[in-house]
């Protein structure tokens, strides 16, 4: 959805930009398309902050496990978590070193105290 919504985003500007160019010039019609952008981008900050003062967060009883407490940041927070996931899956496929050092800490797990 958001990359839809990103494809769209371009074309439209492409299309105000092709709509004003004959009247105002290159720069001009660039300067038109980057104050409609920055008016979007206004507008979809201004909608994402009354939507986030309704939601009040809930305090985290001590005796949680971390699984829990994890589990319910993921509930709550489904974006970041795509994204973090996304962005840890480019990260091993672009240097997968990083994935096995990962891997074999979990499994080794930690060295035994002497």
């Amino acid at each position: 959805m958001a990359a839809s919504a990103a494809v769209c985003v371009v074309a439209l500007a492409f299309a105000l930009y092709a709509a004003v160019e004959p009247r105002f010039g290159r720069a001009g019609a660039a300067g038109i398309v980057a104050g409609a952008t920055a008016l979007l981008v206004a507008l979809v900050a201004v909608a994402l902050l009354v939507a986030s003062r309704g939601k009040r967060r809930k305090a985290v009883p001590a005796g949680r496990k971390a699984l829990d407490r994890g589990l319910d940041f993921v509930r709550e927070q489904p974006v970041l978590t795509i994204a973090a996931a996304l962005g840890t899956g480019l990260l091993a496929v672009r240097n997968p070193e990083y994935l096995g050092s990962v891997i074999r800490a979990f499994v080794e797990g930690k060295p035994p105290k002497r």
